[in-house]
């Protein structure tokens, strides 16, 4: 795939706990951010290190460790960190999320990645409606956002957003058989899923480098596809890019909703796209979210059953809710994974918590957005120029717990260790939602 692109030309927005831009492996990658967080620091500094490691998942170079370090999907990608306060109370917590994806959107950066998410019970309609605001934004600004689904599908799996958010394109973890991981939430959320087992990344720990799980990782991995294909194809808009993924994924027209479209499969991707289809439709079916937050019944949340809009314009129908899906993570580069060689073996696709020419748009459409989207006109300049300050997105609302913290990152002890053999059972559980 790099033979044809790395996915130079590309922004990704990583909305996380701060990005380490002197790790070797992202050193050149990171431009200038933003900190929300009220933190002290800046945006280079990465307490909880979770975001440093989404990072290098995306865009790594691999300079670490004498050129063996660890690879991102698309090494050509450029990272716009955004730091909020991950372990803020959930009112803090979720309105830094809100201006986070607005001012993201707003700086140009065409995709959106958030690995991360907090339970959707116990949130206000204001909550809500201020993150609904600000993905609305995001839509019609021409930017796609992924988040992971979360982490709790063994243990309660409730409905978590932004992934359960329409406009979000929420993405599952699979492991080495292809099927959903255990920990991997499931429900109507799902939309795609990637690789979420046995990830080796650069990160904040002694050794520099660590292996991970989660929905945060697959989440990653579906961002860096997409910036991969949409280097390939730059006059693409946001939906006609994650209507590829989905008519490219594993099992495009059988959903199910624990691999939602199946993996994201950017080699095929790449090579045989398809007809993208209409620039101003999003390919996934539109709902009211919640109007007030109630228990969740599981596998249901702010999206109906996710429906791909194929080239023909004919809707597949949604299908049965087995674990299964197809092939999945031998699915980027045709195998069980994504394995970068470089002396040593670096998985690098596609998982978890903490999308030729165009066809002409349709008149009055909202470019980049969705039908019901509010019109919006980008700011000229893009990166790296300066933009107008962006107005935040709601009003702190009253706290309503605390945000679970995140867990801690085993170190891979001098450098990658060697890739456990083929069948090895996938790693259930995970420490929280998002974090490793």
């Amino acid at each position: 795939m790099w033979q044809t692109t790395t996915g130079a030309g590309i922004t990704v927005a990583v909305i996380d706990s701060g990005v380490k831009s002197d790790v070797p492996d992202l050193q050149g990658q990171v431009l200038a951010g933003e900190d929300l967080s009220g933190l002290t620091g800046g945006v280079t500094t990465d307490p909880v290190g979770h975001g440093t490691g989404i990072s290098t998942e995306i865009a790594g170079t691999g300079k670490g460790l004498g050129g063996k370090g660890a690879f991102g999907l698309a090494p050509g990608v450029k990272i716009f960190p955004i730091k909020i306060n991950t372990r803020a109370d959930g009112a803090t917590y979720i309105e830094q999320m809100n201006r986070a994806i607005a001012l993201a959107a707003d700086r140009g950066a065409k995709i959106i990645n958030l690995s991360q998410g907090i339970n959707a019970r116990g949130l206000s309609k204001a909550e809500v409606d201020g993150l609904k605001s600000a993905v609305d934004h995001a839509n019609s600004r021409g930017s796609l956002v992924f988040a992971a689904v979360g982490n709790s599908g063994d243990s309660g799996n409730e409905l978590d957003y932004p992934a359960g958010m329409p406009g979000v394109v929420g993405v599952a973890a699979t492991g080495r058989d292809g099927k959903a991981t255990a920990e991997s939430e499931h429900g109507s959320q799902v939309a795609l899923s990637a690789p979420g087992v046995d990830i080796y990344t650069a990160c904040t720990g002694p050794s520099g480098y660590c292996k991970t799980h989660g929905t945060s990782d697959s989440s990653a991995l579906a961002s860096a596809s997409a910036a991969l294909l949409w280097s390939l194809h730059p006059d693409w808009t946001n939906n006609q890019v994650l209507r590829v993924l989905i008519n490219t994924a594993s099992s495009p027209q059988e959903r199910s909703d624990f691999v939602g479209y199946g993996a994201v499969r950017p080699r095929i991707a790449l090579t045989t796209p398809g007809d993208p289809g209409p620039a101003d439709v999003f390919p996934l079916a539109q709902a009211a979210a919640p109007s007030s937050a109630a228990t969740p019944t599981t596998g249901t949340g702010g999206q109906t059953p996710s429906q791909a809009v194929p080239p023909t314009g004919s809707q597949p129908a949604a299908g049965s809710s087995s674990s299964g899906g197809g092939s999945s993570m031998g699915l980027i580069l045709g195998g069980v994974g994504v394995l970068v060689v470089v002396a040593v073996i670096v998985i690098v696709l596609v998982s978890r918590r903490n999308r030729s020419a165009s066809p002409a748009p349709v008149a009055g459409a909202v470019p980049g957005g969705y039908p019901g989207a509010p019109q919006q006109q980008p700011y000229p300049g893009g990166f790296p120029g300066q933009q107008p300050p962006q107005q935040a997105y709601g009003q702190p609302q009253a706290p309503y717990g605390q945000q679970p913290p995140y867990g801690q990152q085993p170190p891979v002890q001098g450098g990658f260790p060697p890739q456990p053999p083929q069948g090895t059972p996938p790693q259930s559980g995970g420490n929280n939602p998002y974090a490793r």
